[in-house]
């Protein structure tokens, strides 16, 4: 294996290779499918590169509910082979695949019917739970079980009484969806992928009718690189039918928005030792613990508006604040929200106008020769979108390919994590630093987190916390820019951490530091360390009035406010 460090020269030097040599897969996209692509390929034997426009999971792969679940209300779709692949998925990542950053969430279900609804619902979660085991992987988790009120109130305690007459709870996993996505970036790279962020597909290749690579632009400098390629993959997600006008082929599918976002409250404002789900009129809302927050969500509304920025309007969080304020005895104000994210699903159009009733099944498609599309699909089942999409651009290589192999390939970080999670005390105390912290980093990098305390190692100061988000080392903010691939301040404050979402301030109050602290590993002067501060307060500020606005039109003007990225 190579390194895994995703550094300024790393970047330039997977650039150059990619234009050298023809490549047998080139991927376009890096959100979790383009990942999961990029590592089956390269753990296939094949040469393989990774582009992305933007930023690793940029888009809705960082947007998400950071839930790593079966589906429980496909079941009730009826949709059995979607549940059961999906429950596969899930205990896979639990067990084997990524320990170090997937973990159980216990979830209640209060009921509020007697009798049939707790046998409807009861029989839904047996099933559920009776299909996560008969995967083979699903022994990790506690059953469900059933509760009475007063159980069920006392864990918890923020419920109306009146709101339930007993409850389910049940559990599923949840992990940080950009922090798996650069993960998986940093696996793929380690088996030999060639990756490169902020580097743009803006045209194919073309022999005939054939696709034979990609013209794709490096944001930050401008150059062009003619990167050739025996196979392409399209995995751009909600950019899919963008992404296929390049060559004037929209293929057999269309792939539609739609716009979920989510609320992060702290978590004394919900007294609860559990997270909810709750029906609604539309859909499911969830209430999901985070750290020392919860996350509230989702809403399910068409969108067709700006992709990169998808916008929460007023409406969005009032509806989110009303569904969550029914059961909960002190109810949650604007004032108690710390964050707010808006994500869009791809969906498979051409079923049904309402996108609650879209397909979460993926498709792949070989629309045109030399080029394979990857759509649809949920973040849980990545891993087998991935698969079919490198099988089917299998078919176009005149060679002998190895089957997959990512069922048994861990993430970066999974190998020895729990040895090092019974040796954190240990570490802690070798380190200087509270187990706390210890545990806190074992769960962000595995075992990847011997390089952050040798960053410490190397300059003690980097062992302390950021003033305004003491969650978090100063260390990791230098490690995100010397080893995950971030290029930019807000590449950092909202993906490499969560300090975007999970602080009152959104970030701003750390920025200048972390800027500080980025600026001698990408080679930052004074000005680019303002130019940085002053484009992340936009994006901020924009948000904000976003935010304010009481539709999605009026919303999605007042984000696109800010301008997109920071010239180098």
């Amino acid at each position: 294996m190579r390194t895994a460090t995703l550094g300024p020269a790393e970047r330039t030097t997977a650039l150059a290779a990619m234009a050298e040599r023809e490549l047998d897969v080139l991927v376009v996209g890096a959100g979790v499918v383009g990942a999961g692509t990029a590592l089956d390929a390269a753990t296939r034997g094949l040469s393989t590169g990774l582009v992305e426009a933007r930023d690793w999971a940029s888009g809705t792969s960082s947007r998400s509910s950071k839930l790593i679940h079966g589906g429980l209300r496909y079941l009730e779709m009826l949709d059995f082979a979607l549940v059961r692949e999906a429950l596969k998925e899930r205990g896979l990542l639990l067990e084997r695949l990524a320990p170090h950053l997937v973990k159980p969430v216990p979830f209640l279900y209060p009921l509020q019917h007697k009798g049939w609804e707790r046998f409807y619902a009861g029989s839904g979660v047996a099933l559920y739970d009776a299909m996560s085991v008969s995967s083979g992987h699903g022994r990790g988790l506690p059953v469900h079980r059933h509760l009475s009120r007063k159980h069920a109130l006392r864990v918890a305690p923020a419920l109306k009484k009146d709101a339930l007459v007993g409850a389910l709870q049940y559990y599923d996993a949840q992990m940080d969806d950009a922090r798996f996505v650069t993960e998986l970036v940093r696996t793929a790279a380690s088996y030999g992928a060639q990756v490169a962020n902020r580097a743009r597909v803006i045209g194919f290749l073309r022999e005939g009718e054939r696709v034979v690579g990609a013209l794709v632009q490096d944001v930050e400098g401008g150059k062009e690189y003619e990167v050739r390629a025996k196979q392409v993959v399209n995995a751009t997600g909600v950019w899919t039918d963008d992404t296929q006008g390049l060559i004037n082929e929209r293929g057999q599918f269309h792939v539609r928005a739609s716009k979920g976002i989510h609320l992060v409250v702290p978590k004394d404002r919900i007294h609860s030792s559990t997270g909810l789900i709750l029906r609604t009129e539309k859909s499911v809302l969830f209430v999901i613990p985070w750290g020392r927050h919860w996350i509230i969500g989702t809403t399910d509304t068409d969108w067709d508006l700006d992709k990169a920025h998808p916008a929460a309007s007023s409406a969005d969080i009032d509806y989110l604040l009303q569904h969550v304020n029914s059961v909960l005895n002190t109810p949650l104000t604007r004032d108690d929200v710390q964050g707010v994210y808006a994500g869009l699903r791809p969906l498979l159009a051409g079923e049904s106008d309402a996108t609650s009733k879209l397909s979460r099944e993926h498709t792949v498609a070989h629309p045109a020769p030399g080029l394979v599309v990857v759509a649809g699909g949920k973040y849980t089942t990545y891993r087998v979108m991935a698969k079919d999409a490198v099988d089917e651009a299998v078919h176009g290589l005149d060679q002998r390919v190895a089957a997959c192999v990512t069922e048994d390939t861990p993430l970066l970080g999974a190998e020895g994590y729990r040895a090092l999670w019974n040796a954190r005390a240990r570490i802690a105390a070798r380190a200087g630093l509270h187990v706390v912290r210890v545990e806190h980093l074992l769960n962000r990098y595995g075992s990847m987190t011997e390089e952050i305390l040798e960053l410490i190692l190397a300059d003690p100061t980097l062992g302390e916390p950021l003033p305004a988000a003491d969650d978090y080392l100063r260390a990791e903010i230098v490690y995100a820019a010397s080893h995950e691939g971030a290029r930019h301040l807000d590449d950092v404050l909202t993906r490499r951490t969560r300090i975007s979402i999970e602080t009152f301030d959104r970030g701003t109050r750390s920025a200048r530091l972390c800027a500080e602290l980025m600026a001698p590993v990408l080679g930052w002067d004074e000005g680019q360390i303002d130019r940085e501060v002053e484009h992340y307060e936009k994006r901020v500020e924009a948000e904000r009035e976003s935010q304010r606005q009481p539709d999605d039109l009026t919303a999605d003007a007042a984000r696109l406010g800010a301008p997109d990225i920071v010239p180098i």
